[in-house]
């Protein structure tokens, strides 16, 4: 970015930060609303596009600058940002996204048209209390636009505060452009204009775009077809065509601002939602009626009062920079529950790579659905912040979507609809482990819990392997004997054991923990091999596809990797989880020996501190040219799984266990530096190899960001820190295990 640019960016950032600080009234907001029928351009625009259905439907890049929702259930919408632009919203649930980007494009007419979500943009938190309230702030060719992002917390809504302001004097040209994805599938909609309003619909929902003043002017277009952003930009920042109607298809709107960034530089923009269209264009202009101000200041009070309700954060975080994440992360998880369907917590509100098309799942992709292992992560992430009842529905929601043979599928939606059903112990296991901390032992849960232990007992693969042999590790790729497994299972059957015993079922104890004290026995003859090539002692292999460690047997690691490789030498940190539940002591040499393989053979320094890959060879990431991770593709062949800063949380939890407590706390250190300017912590940072230079390692790549795991995770290594040991260690299992 030139000097000039970069002083006209700063400008445009402090007409930002003053039009927040003391509002400019909005213009008979009313009124206007009122008036915005009979003033839309919607009325100018006739007939139907031609070309249908258009482009197949692509949601937008995973690595979100922003994520937000209203505090409180009556808003059921949702927004993220991505790059200089709204991309993904939900509604009605977190399961379903409703509209792939919404931005601006601005021209004037004649030299030149640009999206601003192409333009260079700053996004900050602008949140009052640690509320999840944006401003993006976004540099172009003569121009500036700043834009605020909140949603309605009365209706299920998005508004959007638009400034647009000339820096040269040239009258400007201001669009809205929207692209919906009504039900996640954004290839089968409808548009039409109603009221004022540019409505999109399908058979289960609506949108209506909703603009201050009314649209000057509007089209719908098939996307590559006819859409407004290609008539824009193949006639100089013209429209050449209004169309009405369109659909059903991937259909794309328009609308323009009745703003010149001269004498009219502001407007408010709604993008409401409802079940019909006359529900959606009922909530937009009601919101619009409300006003963005009033929506902001109820907004932020929503999360300030929420906030209010925890402990502080903890002393060990000194600086405001380190509070400020911590209190993002607790808003973060906070915000990834389900408001239908409580304790329904997603695991990121993204569709990294080739899970934002269909080549890899017929519906929208995994990371906006429920597993039980993330909510594991969550629910004792919110109780190390103090948010207790979060914790508890949590684990209520997993009782509710247990299914009857005893175990939980592999993930499920939010409404508790199973989506992969793979087989998965540490995910059976974890319930039990999450009710062991929340005290939880009435007979209804135990009963539950019950079930799900005698399912792990039970449990027989297709191979004739038995438990805790598990068709899918923590990484779900592989079946075999997992040190990662393997713990959790151990520590959750001691669990339920001692919750038994403390409901007054002490009867019942015995084959959990004969099972328990059995495995816990067998672990090493599993998966520790005593001839691998990475050491001359013993160390923990990632897994065992025949718990048989000193085999050589060879499987394919998955992610585009076709050349099976020895199981000797695959290694991942997933032993470190026998300590982290008390299955094994910190100072064991098989665990340390195994420390120090991994750290020769996964770990990578970089400016962002010390973080590990999920284990040897991994392929669940980027291509080497840093283009997108996809599968089932024969023209690629190569991919990088990255490195993963939840790690460095794991191993802070290990090494506060040895006692090294200042080596946890710089754990924690490479956690936050691994964060965004917008305090999102991702799933994935990148490494040294290519793309490198082009990417500075240690920084977020395109993976699913924000995780709520990275967030769970540094809550809780921070309330650890303050307690001086782990937060969600099991006790009861150290006492049989370690400290006996």
């Amino acid at each position: 970015m030139s000097t000039n640019s970069r002083r006209n960016f700063l400008r445009a950032a402090l007409v930002g930060a003053s039009a927040i600080a003391a509002p400019v009234p909005l213009a008979g907001t009313a009124s206007a609303a009122g008036q915005s029928g009979t003033r839309s351009g919607a009325a100018t625009a006739a007939g139907e596009a031609p070309g249908g259905p258009g482009k197949d439907a692509r949601f937008d890049p995973a690595d979100k600058v922003g994520f937000g929702t209203a505090r409180g259930e009556r808003s059921l919408a949702w927004f993220t940002l991505q790059g200089g632009r709204m991309s993904e919203t939900y509604y009605p649930d977190l399961s379903t996204p409703a509209s792939r980007h919404t931005e601006l494009v601005v021209t004037d007419g004649r030299t030149f048209v640009q999206r601003v979500g192409q333009a260079d943009t700053r996004t900050e938190l602008v949140g009052h209390g640690g509320a999840p309230r944006y401003r993006q702030t976004s540099q172009g060719e003569g121009w500036c636009a700043v834009t605020h992002y909140v949603t309605d917390p009365e209706r299920s809504s998005v508004v959007i505060d638009v400034e647009v302001r000339s820096q040269n004097g040239t009258p400007l040209q201001v669009y809205v452009l929207h692209d919906p994805a009504l039900s996640g599938d954004g290839n089968d909609d409808e548009a039409y204009p109603q009221d004022g309003a540019l409505v999109a619909r399908d058979k289960n929902a609506a949108s209506a775009l909703l603009a201050e003043d009314g649209f000057a002017e509007s089209t719908v277009g098939y996307l590559g077809v006819n859409d407004g952003w290609t008539e824009l930009s193949e006639n100089d920042g013209r429209l050449k065509n209004h169309y009405a109607t369109a659909g059903p298809g991937n259909i794309v709107q328009l609308g323009r601002l009745r703003m010149d960034g001269r004498s009219r530089t502001r407007q408010t923009v709604v993008l409401g939602f409802g079940k019909r269209a006359d529900d959606a264009v009922k909530t937009a202009r009601r919101s619009l009626r409300s006003g963005f101000h009033a929506s902001a200041h109820s907004y932020d009070a929503g999360w300030t009062a929420y906030l209010a309700t925890l402990p502080q954060p903890p002393a060990c975080l000194r600086t405001p920079g380190d509070r400020a994440l911590y209190t993002a992360s607790v808003v973060t998880l906070a915000a990834s529950e389900d408001k239908k369907n409580p304790g329904a917590f997603i695991a990121s509100p993204s569709m990294p790579w080739d899970f934002g098309s269909r080549h890899v799942v017929p519906e929208t992709g995994p990371y906006h659905l429920v597993w039980p292992r993330d909510q594991y992560q969550i629910g004792t992430g919110l109780l190390a912040a103090g948010d207790r009842a979060a914790a508890g529905r949590a684990l209520d929601y997993m009782l509710r979507t247990q299914l009857p043979d005893g175990h939980w599928p592999q993930n499920c939606k939010v409404d508790g609809e199973p989506f992969w059903t793979n087989i998965q112990l540490d995910e059976t296991a974890a319930p039990m482990l999450l009710a062991w901390l929340l005290d939880r032992h009435d007979d209804s849960t135990l009963e539950q819990l019950e079930r799900a232990a005698d399912f792990i007992l039970g449990y027989e693969s297709e191979e004739g392997y038995k438990a805790p042999y598990t068709q899918q590790e923590r990484w779900e790729e592989q079946s075999g004997y997992s040190p990662a497994t393997i713990a959790s299972v151990i520590a959750g059957l001691v669990c339920l054991a001692d919750l038994l015993d403390r409901g007054g079922q002490g009867s019942k104890v015995a084959k959990y923990l004969e099972a328990a004290d059995k495995w816990q026995e067998s672990v090493e003859k599993w998966t520790v091999t005593t001839n691998g090539p990475d050491s001359d002692e013993p160390y923990y292999l990632r897994l065992t596809k025949n718990g048989k460690p000193n085999s050589g047997k060879k499987y394919e690691l998955g992610n585009n990797s076709e050349t099976p490789v020895d199981q000797r030498t695959v290694v991942d940190a997933g032993f470190l989880e026998l300590v982290r539940l008390g299955v094994k002591a910190a100072d064991d040499p098989v665990v340390l020996n195994s420390l120090d393989v991994v750290d020769r053979k996964i770990a990578v320094d970089t400016p962002s501190g010390r973080h590990w890959y999920r284990y040897t060879g991994d392929g669940y990431g980027e291509q080497p040219n840093g283009e997108q991770w996809t599968v089932n593709r024969p023209e690629v062949k190569t991919t990088h799984g990255r490195l993963w800063p939840i790690f460095a949380g794991e191993r802070g939890e290990y090494e506060l266990l040895r006692g090294d407590r200042r080596s946890a706390a710089g754990r924690l250190r490479d956690m936050a530096r691994t964060a965004s300017e917008t305090l999102t912590l991702p799933e994935q940072v990148w490494d040294e190899r290519p793309p490198v230079p082009r990417e500075k390692p240690g920084t977020a790549t395109a993976s699913a960001t924000p995780l709520a795991w990275t967030h769970a995770q540094y809550l809780r290594l921070a309330r650890s820190l303050e307690h001086g040991a782990p937060v969600e260690f099991p006790s009861v299992v150290a006492e049989r295990y370690v400290r006996r």
